[in-house]
């Protein structure tokens, strides 16, 4: 069971970028890959982008890369968090895998 609506919003919507998205549309694209981009979108809306082990840039605050699969071994996700935005929302700006 979950938890009533509050009326406060409690991820932030999570986009893909077109390059993220042409990735995961690529037929050759290996499952685990997918698996662990989608979640980590979805840990990335959840978290509002405040990830456990996602590290920020140190010119650009709101930048943060976050390791994809057990202990980055498949590569790393980037994202932007656009606070400021009307609405509020984060990019997945970039995966790089291994």
């Amino acid at each position: 069971m979950s938890d009533p609506y509050d009326g406060e919003p409690r991820g932030l919507p999570c986009v893909l970028s077109e390059e993220v998205t042409e990735l995961l549309m690529d037929a050759d694209l290996p499952g685990e890959a997918f698996g662990a981009i989608v979640a980590a979108t979805v840990l990335i809306n959840e978290t509002r982008g405040e990830v456990p082990g996602a590290t920020a840039s140190a010119r650009w605050a709101e930048q943060r890369r976050m390791p994809l699969g057990t202990y980055g071994s498949l590569g790393i996700a980037e994202y932007v968090i656009v606070a400021d935005a009307d609405p509020p929302h984060i990019v997945v700006t970039r995966v790089q895998l291994y």
